[in-house]
């Protein structure tokens, strides 16, 4: 617990009576990055906005555009998991996300903040309203403002303002105030270089996967042949034989199951090839100030999960092995959100990150259904719905090892499983050499504020 001494003056000044705002940790630099600033956010933006909350009619993907929330939108896979709002009866012009918008959010999420590469206006991709928009003037640097909001210290800026009993919350203007410290041209423009060639990294890696997709479906030919919604009678004797006795109508019909049993071509079960599946053992968590990052599942998905996470010990965390992050692990979500894939990437090997128990390890030794391959037809919108209807749980859904082993693959030819692993061995190069990029950029911002305290 940590305390220090106000001035009554401060107080007044602030407005704000709640010692978690006077005993935050940016008061450390507050006075530094004050003493070096000329001006506050909302001078360098044309405009810093909320679109407002409007009504929301949610979709299938072939009739609606991306809705993204603070989360999708910091994700290193935005349209993996996203929603999609009618185009019809949920589309808000106000709501779209422009390239070289700065994110951050709201609610909840505070300090979450992200950059908007170009390549998402393509999908006409919107934003919750619990994101803020920053729109940096043309003649600044957004790159610049974004390493500085994303650094450690704009995160802490951003929770000092945060307020709110139950729920804390951040307002644009309050964001508008934030002091932003002056750093030579000739430095802003390294680090803005350094957040752009990462954006456009990004934007490469995700036109690597989505060929690699595009390349299986191809070959398969009607994977993408959409059913729709169906209705059918189920026998009282399909329900007793199925496996433990399934009630829920996802199971027994969506267009994922009709895709599997419509489909004439071979397939083998993706417990018969040759590969592992497990969970480490539940231990206890031994938490510290530096230690082994712990990715939960829920920030595995992020672009940099690492500048949220928590740290475990490096003597009282037992079966590291098991737990470890190695380059080429596949990560499969199995709590909450379901049927999610992560293919780890050399950041989280150099890092020496561990795992949370509470996500399935997949790793392939065969030649054929390679792991790169296994991570691309994952991804295949039918086989996501095939997926989604194997989970089970009414308060938290999950989805376990023996769902997963029973997935049908289609076996591809030798030739295309190599092409599939060579797209997507150059998309985890471009994800690595995306994260280190921004990575150096924020490190810079942070390493330059340091020397001034």
């Amino acid at each position: 617990m940590k305390a220090r001494i106000v001035n009554n003056k401060i107080i007044v000044n602030a407005g704000r009576f709640d010692g978690s705002y006077h005993n935050a940790d940016v008061n450390i630099y507050e006075d530094v990055i004050t003493s070096h600033s000329s001006h506050n956010l909302s001078h360098y933006c044309s405009k810093i906005f909320t679109s407002g909350r409007a009504r929301r009619v949610y979709t299938r993907k072939e009739y609606g555009v991306p809705f993204l929330s603070n989360s999708d939108a910091s994700s290193s896979d935005p349209f993996s998991s996203c929603s999609y709002s009618s185009k019809k009866y949920g589309y808000d012009k106000s709501a779209l996300l422009k390239g070289g918008m700065v994110l951050t959010g709201r609610v909840g999420a505070i300090g979450q903040t992200s950059f908007v590469p170009k390549y998402w206006e393509k999908y006409n991709a919107m934003g919750s309203d619990n994101i803020i928009r920053i729109e940096v003037k043309d003649d600044e640097r957004n790159g610049f403002i974004y390493a500085y909001l994303a650094s450690k210290i704009g995160k802490l800026s951003f929770l000092k303002h945060s307020t709110g009993g139950v729920q804390p919350f951040i307002t644009d203007k309050m964001v508008g105030s934030l002091p932003i410290p002056d750093f030579p041209e000739d430095f802003q423009k390294e680090v803005d270089d350094l957040i752009q060639e990462s954006a456009k990294l990004r934007e490469e890696a995700a036109n690597e996967i989505e060929t690699a997709k595009k390349k299986i479906i191809g070959y398969t030919r009607s994977f993408e042949k959409y059913q729709g919604y169906s209705t059918r009678k189920i026998l009282a004797s399909t329900i007793r034989t199925s496996f433990n006795c399934r009630f829920d109508s996802t199971y027994y019909i969506n267009s994922g199951i009709d895709w599997m049993k419509g489909l004439n071509m071979q397939t083998k079960r993706l417990g018969d090839c040759n590969i592992k599946t497990w969970y480490p053992g539940i231990f206890k968590r031994s938490y510290v100030k530096k230690g082994y990052p712990y990715i939960k599942g829920s920030s595995l998905f992020l672009n940099n999960p690492f500048r949220s996470c928590e740290h475990l010990s490096k003597t009282r965390t037992p079966n590291v092995d098991e737990l470890r992050l190695k380059e080429g692990l596949m990560l499969i979500s199995c709590a909450g959100i379901c049927g999610d894939v992560k293919l780890i990437t050399k950041e989280y090997e150099e890092k020496e990150a561990i795992g949370s128990p509470d996500i399935i390890r997949l790793v392939s030794n065969d030649k054929l259904f390679t792991t790169e391959y296994l991570f691309a037809y994952l991804q295949i919108p039918s086989i996501k719905e095939y997926l989604q209807s194997l989970k089970y749980g009414s308060v938290i859904e999950r989805f376990d090892t023996y769902n997963l082993v029973n997935v049908p693959i289609v076996v591809p030819t030798t030739e295309l499983s190599q092409r599939v692993t060579e797209i997507v061995r150059q998309y985890m190069d471009y994800t690595y050499r995306a994260f280190k990029t921004e990575e150096k950029a924020i490190s810079m911002v942070e390493e330059r504020i340091e020397k001034w305290c």
